[in-house]
């Protein structure tokens, strides 16, 4: 009886022995069972979702135009794209449709609008770190075990005892109480987190220049289309009039040829605008979502506007204050600068908590309830020099995106002072035109009178319809430079997407 009690003594404390030393070996996850490492951030802190910009340049070598500045939208990476979808387009496709659906459906403000989907979660993967993790376990063990190789030996005891068994139902809670490195992480991770907000609003702004810029390029292409098709009516109906006078006696078979070659020109003139028209009207279904063809059109209604009085120390000041780019670039100042503190608490010791409690046993009617309670405090000693690594890395990381910041902010200035620079050349650009488009109709008028009477023969005639349809094309052109150059100016400040209306007036 005596030998079979502490057989049974025995067992139990294998049985427990054994637990434990499993319990030990195991691998420990969740709060106070470890230290948390530094979260690695990436050198740079910007984005490469593309980007748009609204590009003005002067024309190269001499011009017989008033036009000697040329400017377009350039769209590059994601942001040339789209997700087909949205209601269907009825009607004309007005600034602010093309704006919207852009804005909902481009691939460039969709990428960025992921991208902070994504960085929230990674907040949230490290702000676990710093709250409790409760897991359960049930266990069924099977053991044999050799007593002379523990050190026991009793007379008539067996060197091997076993099979026997136990059950052991756990639930087991760690909690990190104090571990900068974890704290720092997750503030890293917030900052993050505003940092890609403000990259999503910036995305937004970049989306409204393309979608904006798209739209006025189809509407000029398509006044230039108007344009000519007006100006190939009056050289038909010089041909026809310069055909009679030549039936007449009174006109040579060189100004029938002459007027022929300039209705053909016009001709051929409106099939290269329609073909620019159909292209650009592609482009802009491509940024805003449209199904990709060119059956649709745009809405009327951009006409000359002056924009609004601003100064350019005005534009700078709300230039530095809305620019999200900007603020998204402190921002990942602030993310590198925690990950750094939190590199450098990796040297720092960790308190913890560590507590189970459950039911153990032979059998499942013969269970107790046990349980463990245990504070784990750590200090780091020597790690292989991965804190010293961390370290060294996140000041990397800091330092770039402090060159960085400061460099957006001259790029912001230089943004705005362009964008104003840019809007004078155009305005005066605009305003020249429309006078020479004045004069030039005026002259063909006289010239048209001239010919009517026999004065001249249509050679006067056609040059003066060519300076007309040249004037025209120059005042449709600085009328589209100028609309740009506000959209411009606005997107500098970092207020297309809510000043669009008061920069653009669509009337």
């Amino acid at each position: 009886m005596r030998v079979e009690r502490m057989r049974n003594f025995l067992v139990l404390f294998v049985a427990v022995f054994a637990g434990s030393a499993v319990a030990q070996l195991g691998p420990q996850t969740g709060g106070g069972g470890g230290s948390a490492s530094a979260v690695q951030v990436p050198l740079s802190g910007r984005t490469s979702a593309g980007s748009v910009t609204a590009t003005q340049s002067a024309v190269p070598g001499a011009t017989v135009s008033v036009n000697t500045l040329n400017g377009s939208v350039q769209a590059q990476g994601s942001f040339t794209g789209s997700v087909a979808g949205g209601p269907a387009l009825t009607g004309k496709l007005t600034l602010q449709d093309a704006v919207d659906r852009a804005l909902a459906h481009n691939l460039g403000a969709i990428g960025l609008a992921q991208a902070l989907r994504q960085a929230r979660g990674q907040e949230r993967i490290a702000r676990s770190a710093l709250r409790p993790n409760l897991s359960g376990a049930f266990r069924e063990n099977y053991f044999t075990q050799d007593l002379q190789a523990l050190g026991i030996k009793f007379p008539g005891l067996p060197a091997v005892i076993g099979p026997n068994a136990y059950y052991d139902l756990r639930a087991t809670l760690s909690q990190n109480l104090v571990d900068l490195t974890a704290i720092h992480n997750r503030r890293a991770g917030a900052e993050a987190v505003k940092a890609a907000e403000e990259q999503l609003k910036d995305a937004r702004e970049s989306v409204v220049l393309a979608a904006a810029g798209g739209w006025l390029q189809v509407f000029t292409a398509r006044a230039r289309v108007a344009s000519a098709k007006t100006q190939l009516e009056t050289a038909k109906a010089l041909y026809g009039q310069t055909l009679k006078r030549r039936q007449a006696g009174v006109a040579a078979q060189i100004e029938v040829n002459r007027a022929l070659v300039q209705q053909q020109t016009q001709e051929q003139r409106i099939a290269t605008l329609e073909n620019d028209l159909s292209r650009q009207k592609i482009n802009l279904a491509r940024v805003t979502g449209l199904p990709v063809n060119d059956n649709y059109d745009v809405g009327e209604g951009i006409a000359f506007a002056e924009p609004p009085a601003l100064t350019v120390d005005e534009a700078l000041r709300a230039a530095f204050a809305s620019r999200a780019d900007l603020k998204a670039s402190e921002a990942q100042v602030r993310v590198a600068e925690k990950a750094r503190m939190a590199a450098r608490a990796e040297h720092m010791p960790t308190l913890g908590v560590q507590a189970d409690l459950g039911v153990i046993g032979p059998r499942f009617s013969q269970t107790e309830h046990t349980y463990t309670v245990a504070g784990v405090l750590r200090i780091p000693i020597w790690q292989g020099g991965r804190a010293g690594g961390d370290l060294e890395v996140a000041e990397a990381s800091l330092d770039q995106r402090r060159a960085e910041a400061a460099d957006l902010r001259g790029r912001i200035e230089s943004d705005v002072r362009n964008g104003f620079l840019d809007l004078k050349a155009a305005t005066s650009q605009l305003q020249l035109a429309a006078n020479n488009q004045e004069l030039a109709k005026e002259t063909l008028r006289l010239a048209r009178e001239k010919f009517d009477a026999g004065v001249t023969d249509s050679l006067e005639v056609t040059q003066a319809a060519e300076a007309v349809a040249a004037a025209e094309l120059d005042r449709i052109t600085s009328l589209f430079i100028h609309n740009l150059a506000k959209l411009s100016v606005a997107r500098a400040m970092g207020q297309a997407e809510q000043r669009l209306g008061e920069f653009l007036p669509v009337h």
